[in-house]
């Protein structure tokens, strides 16, 4: 199993990172998940009848990002954080879009909590997973379009295995290498803030209710946590 690893570069830019890593192992993607089922439905229910909104970037959770973003040249306007996006394109169409049971788990929960929030096929990472500014020699397959190859820009902050990027722009896209499918069986699942003095409980939190959807079909589970006062984390 790999470890995750915080650069000091990431750490000294941001020193209010602190990530959630959620592992479940013999995850079982093909049978019914009726929890998440429910909770995506609930968020869409209350969505419709104006009881919550996702975040947006007017949002201190989703603003944050976006300063980010900006300070290592991307335009979060142009290229937005996940959680961002997914919660536009839900303001939008009224629903969530429906992936597989592990992917719809971390977007309801994402969505849910104003975190950005994704995952990695544990078998399909090749060493060890750092989190640190891109070199521009990196290279990139986006998740959906595996003919394509990418290269971050200088300074962006990437998620890369030794093979190569896992994520860009921090946490925008995954990488279609990686992707969590009904036939993934070891997988970490990623939440993350950029304040962790303000919304680290509520990480926990989150994090605590992905773990309570993946446990009914994995064998194990576990969460761990990332940060500059802890930069590695082997899961």
């Amino acid at each position: 199993m790999p470890a995750f690893r915080l650069s000091p570069a990431v750490a000294a830019a941001f020193p209010g990172t602190l990530i959630a890593l959620v592992t479940a192992t013999g995850l079982r993607g093909h049978e019914p998940w009726p929890h998440t089922a429910a909770a995506v439905e609930e968020l869409e229910q209350r969505l419709a009848d104006g009881s919550w909104r996702p975040a947006d970037e007017t949002d201190p959770r989703i603003e944050a990002w976006h300063t980010a973003y900006r300070s290592f040249g991307t335009n979060p306007r142009r290229v937005r954080p996940s959680v961002d996006a997914l919660g536009r394109r839900m303001a939008k169409k009224g629903t969530l879009p429906r992936i597989n049971p592990a992917v719809d788990s971390y977007n309801a929960v994402s969505v849910r909590h104003g975190l950005p929030a994704g995952a990695f096929d544990l078998d399909r990472v090749t060493g060890d997973i750092d989190i640190r500014p891109a070199d521009g020699t990196e290279s990139f397959t986006p998740l959906g379009e595996p003919g394509t190859v990418e290269h971050p820009g200088p300074g962006e902050i990437i998620y890369a295995d030794t093979t190569g990027v896992l994520t860009r722009h921090w946490n925008h896209r995954d990488a279609h290498r990686t992707r969590v499918t009904e036939d993934s069986t070891q997988v970490a699942f990623v939440l993350e803030t950029l304040h962790a003095d303000r919304d680290g409980g509520l990480l926990k939190v989150a994090a605590e209710e992905l773990q309570g959807l993946l446990a009914p079909h994995a064998a194990r589970t576990a969460v761990h946590h990332l940060g500059p006062a802890q930069p590695r984390a082997a899961v």
